[in-house]
């Protein structure tokens, strides 16, 4: 069994990566598990839409402010320090949250201020997260540690909004949730602790210049630009319906329970999703198998809105599984056609402005929220899905350079830049 998972997914086959690998399991199984804590908890105090925008705009708007220079940090200092530093921050601030809810003292500004703290660190944790590949694994298993990446997320995805709703329900609370939280992220702090990677090269540039650097990478290659502009898009406008689905909740009719298993069923999408892209990343048309799927992804969440609308749950679990399922495809091909493309001495910065994008869902709650407080959670879930619609439209039709992107040449590995002696820790099992 270990031969054959190993030769499937080589990147298991490394020490370090193996102990990374599962304890990322742990922080990100706690990141999904606050979310679904810090949206129902906002939602019991204050019952209001615009205020699940509000934390979305809070959980978003410091990690788009820090992303930037978390970049720079990641491509100057050892990422296993900052990692350290972000785990163990994280596991006081959600700390400090389980205990105020515990306590019977929280208050709305409480989870919007220390969900902006978190959304701080997380804008120097997650560049450093994405970019440590290549002082893990050898280029040869590089695919395949970013495609366990991504299952890390959906699996966690899948199973934990489920179990926390369970835990709100069975407990009528929310501070166990948040508890657990941080008892996550200090399991990946005590694991990062005992890994050791080589520290990056010393810059011959200031931080401005290599952010600068960074941006015009991005600016001035075609995919990077359009690949990133379509991905920014569709989480601002459609993905961020994740946002305020309690507001769903109530229009089918459902209670906390309810709210796990719409969250978990598009994990599971998204799980299956993850499945399916290892037999369309070699086709020769994958570029358009990415937009149509991305194209999908909006007409099933479009039949989301209408089964809420009409007050259809079962309906409703099935079009956000489905959603999930060609959203998933079309980010995590995307993605892996950009790690594969970036060089080394800029992955910390280009894959950092990448991650953006996953803080543009809970920021574009906050759009969503505001006009479903005007005309309804479903009609606003129509507006955004139509703007990244035709975003995707006019991608397929004037940029010939994704529509023909081919699976066959994009996913050829670039040069390896990171060398693997084949001992220690870093040696394949």
């Amino acid at each position: 069994m270990v031969n054959v998972l190993t030769q499937r997914y080589p990147a298991l086959g490394f020490a370090r990566y193996r102990r990374y690998w599962f304890a990322s399991f742990a922080s990100v199984g706690a990141t999904q598990l606050i979310m679904l804590g810090q949206g129902w908890l906002i939602f019991e105090l204050s019952g209001s839409a615009l205020q699940l925008g509000v934390l979305g705009a809070a959980a978003a708007l410091p990690n788009i402010a820090m992303t930037l220079l978390g970049g720079v940090i990641a491509d100057r200092f050892d990422k296993r320090i900052i990692m350290m530093c972000t785990s163990l921050t994280t596991t006081l601030l959600l700390a400090l949250l389980a205990w105020l809810d515990y306590s019977g003292v929280v208050a709305v500004w409480h989870v919007l201020s220390i969900t902006a703290l978190i959304s701080l660190v997380s804008g120097l944790d997650w560049p450093a997260r994405v970019s440590i590949y290549p002082q893990l694994v050898a280029r040869s298993a590089f695919m395949s540690a970013v495609a366990l990446n991504a299952f890390i997320w959906q699996s966690t995805r899948m199973a934990m909004p489920a179990l926390g709703g369970l835990i709100i329900f069975a407990t009528s609370d929310t501070w166990p949730v948040f508890a657990l939280g941080a008892v996550g992220f200090f399991v990946m702090f005590a694991v990062i602790a005992g890994l050791r990677v080589a520290p990056p090269d010393a810059a011959d540039q200031s931080p401005l210049e290599q952010l600068h650097e960074g941006i015009r990478f991005i600016w001035t290659q075609d995919l990077f630009r359009w690949l990133l502009g379509i991905t920014f898009i569709g989480m601002f406008f459609s993905q961020s319906y994740v946002q305020i689905l309690p507001v769903f909740v109530d229009l089918l009719g459902s209670d906390e329970t309810g709210f796990g298993y719409l969250l978990s069923a598009g994990g599971v999408g998204s799980v299956v999703g993850t499945l399916l892209i290892g037999g369309v990343q070699k086709h020769r048309n994958l570029g358009g198998i990415m937009l149509g799927c991305a194209a999908l992804s909006v007409a099933c969440l479009l039949g989301f809105a209408a089964a809420a609308r009409l007050g259809a749950f079962y309906p409703a679990l099935g079009f956000v599984f489905l959603s999930a399922t060609f959203a998933s495809v079309f980010m995590i091909t995307s993605m892996t056609v950009l790690q594969l493309t970036v060089p080394d001495s800029l992955r910390g910065r280009v894959m950092g402005i990448h991650t953006m994008g996953y803080s543009l869902v809970p920021l574009g709650g906050l759009f969503l929220g505001a006009i479903a407080e005007s005309i309804g959670a479903s009609l606003a879930v129509v507006v955004g899905s139509s703007i990244y619609l035709l975003t995707i439209g006019y991608v397929y039709l004037q940029r010939d350079d994704i529509r023909q992107l081919d699976g066959q040449t994009a996913f050829s590995p670039a040069s390896d830049s990171t060398k693997d002696d084949g001992v220690g820790e870093n040696a394949p099992a």
